[in-house]
This record gives structure tokens, sequence and C-alpha cells, in this order.
């Protein structure tokens, strides 16, 4: 583990304590304690990220409630033995994807992400993998985050430029378009989607 992982971890802590205690204490005393560790925390990723003190506190401590894992959703939408990649405003690629709504179930969500930033309809057909994002993406985020990726089928739709994505294509296994935005899917991880796809019983990856 690298030394700027490291003080990740140690901030991601931090703040899981501190929201978990600030929500469950009555103690002013305590509550005063518990905010400050929270704000140390906060502190610790807006130096070692660069970020903002402030959009570190929007992203990062903005929850209640005991601390749980983010869900990230992503679609594998292939067709004749291309993958469909979207291309975001500062130029990376990726599957379509996102965060998952609170009133979508994971599958749901997928459809949805499908249609909001690749304008295709799809049904999702095979979970791919369930992964834990620090282990397999870069660079590190302020969440702990697991990634779930859907193959699915396309169904039809038209791409059209949207605020979250300018372009998208079909990309063949060994023709993947450069960069890709690897803290969303990684080369390795789009290969493993090509494999479920060809095989006829998939077990899901998972960590």
């Amino acid at each position: 583990m690298s030394e700027q992982e490291q003080w990740l971890k140690w901030a991601r802590e931090l703040q899981a304590l501190a929201q978990s205690a600030l929500y469950w204490c009555k103690d002013p005393y305590d509550i005063e304690r518990f905010q400050r560790i929270r704000d140390i925390s906060a502190e610790i990723m807006a130096a070692k990220t660069g970020l903002n003190l402030d959009r570190v506190n929007d992203l990062f401590c903005n929850e209640t409630g005991y601390q749980t894992p983010k869900i990230d959703t992503r679609a594998a939408i292939i067709r004749d033995g291309k993958i469909l990649l979207v291309q975001e405003k500062n130029g990376r690629w990726a599957m379509p994807g996102g965060w998952c709504d609170v009133d979508q179930s994971p599958a749901a969500n997928t459809v949805k992400e499908a249609k909001e930033e690749a304008g295709m309809d799809v049904r999702v057909t095979r979970l791919v993998s369930a992964e834990d994002q620090d282990i397999h993406n870069f660079p590190p985020n302020a969440y702990k985050i697991i990634k779930l990726m859907f193959l699915c089928e396309p169904l039809g739709g038209e791409f059209a430029p949207n605020t979250e994505t300018v372009a998208s294509g079909w990309y063949s296994e060994g023709e993947l378009p450069e960069p890709l935005a690897n803290e969303k899917c990684t080369a390795t991880q789009i290969c493993l989607c090509f494999e479920a796809y060809r095989a006829k019983n998939w077990e899901t990856r998972f960590d």
C-alpha cells in the first residue's frame, strides 16, 4: 500500500467512526469531539488530494448514520463482438454507469444509466462481477465503493450528447480507446466482460 493510499484509509476510517458516533451520541461534549474528528478526516483528505475543503466536506462528510460502501453499476453492452463505450467531457472513455440511486435496484439502475449516458435501451442478462474498487481501480476514491458490472443486451436506441457524455463508440477487445476512465472501468475489467459474454456458463467474479 502506498503512502497516499494509507492516508486515505486512515481518513476514511476516521470519517466512518465519527459519522456513526455523531448519529448515536447525545452528550454535547462528545458531539463536539466527534465533529472535530470528522473535520480532521476532511482536512486530511483535502491535504492529500488537493481538493478544496468545502468540496471535500460536501462529498465526504454529508451523510448520517452508519457508513456503508457506495454502489457503482456499469453496463457492459456487447454486440457482434464489440462493446459500447461512452466518452466523458474530460475526454476519457468508460462503460455507461454511475452511482446506484436509492429508488433503483442495481439492475434497474444499470438500464437507466445506459439510456442516460449512451442513449441505449438494454436488457440486463448477467452479473459479471462484484468488485472492491480499492483493489481493481485507480486512483483511490474518498468513498469505499463496490462496483457491479452487468452484461447487457442492446435493444435499440441512438446516442445523443448529454450532460455527462459527448460521444459513444463500439470497440473490439483489442482496440479499446484511450484514455480510459480507470476509476470507473479498466481494460482488465472490460476484458472480463468480454469473457463473460463468450462464456456459456458464467460464474460471477467477486472479492
